[in-house]
């Protein structure tokens, strides 16, 4: 305890050295930054796609805004078709709701006529086919008719002919005379209603018409009927 003391020797040099070399942690934080730094280079370089320039960028999203306004043009489109396509199909859907109510109302039309024809009175001529009635009046263009045929016990095919009126009146020079008007073809099953019209001579002044009925065109006759014209 109470020796001698010894000098204490500082060794200056040997320190200074040992403080110029990187401690190791530092080293293997660098080489880890480098090996970072040449992965993400090789995996842009090798692995992901190129990268664009400046002026393939700007041309790349010029593109997808034109391809997204198609887009938006398209979907427009359709949405206007499928607007357009509902709204014709409730069109048809209405057409045909009318078109069956207006077959309807022609059968119910059709039944009364045939009710009609029945409930009148005979031909009191008689005939293979009957004029059950008529009306016959004069217009400005000529004569105008309306005829309903009959055949009493129809059956089989409707019976094929034609109607011709044969007019009677005053003839523009004086006297009486009678004109025959074109024939008319005709089908009567059990009934048949004729309307129409025909022309005149100018100052020819129609009496009275005679309605005839005949297998065809000079053929025999099968019904006729006198009506005055009014």
């Amino acid at each position: 305890m109470f020796g001698r003391s010894r000098p204490v020797v500082i060794d200056s040099y040997s320190s200074r050295a040992r403080r110029k070399g990187l401690p190791r942690w530092l080293v293997l934080l660098l080489i880890g930054m480098a090996a970072g730094a040449a992965a993400v280079v090789y995996v842009q370089e090798r692995v992901l796609p190129a990268r664009l320039s400046a002026s393939e960028s700007t041309q790349l999203r010029a593109s997808f805004a034109e391809a997204d306004a198609n887009r938006q043009r398209l979907q427009a489109e359709l949405a206007q078709a499928t607007r357009s396509a509902e709204a014709t199909t409730a069109e048809n859907r209405r057409l045909g709701e009318e078109l069956a109510a207006s077959r309807h109302s022609a059968e119910q039309l059709r039944d009364d006529v045939a009710f009609l024809a029945a409930a009148l009175p005979p031909d009191p001529r008689g005939g293979a086919v009957e004029v059950r009635a008529a009306r016959i009046s004069r217009t400005d263009k000529g004569l105008a008719y309306e005829v309903a045929l009959a055949r009493e016990g129809a059956r089989g095919k409707p019976v094929a002919g034609v109607m011709q009126l044969v007019a009677t009146g005053d003839s523009p020079r004086g006297g009486e005379t009678s004109i025959s008007l074109a024939p008319v073809a005709i089908a009567v099953s059990s009934h048949q209603v004729l309307r129409g019209s025909a022309p005149l001579p100018a100052g020819f002044v129609p009496r009275q018409c005679t309605i005839r009925v005949l297998d065809g065109p000079g053929g025999p006759l099968l019904g006729t009927r006198v009506m005055y014209v009014r």
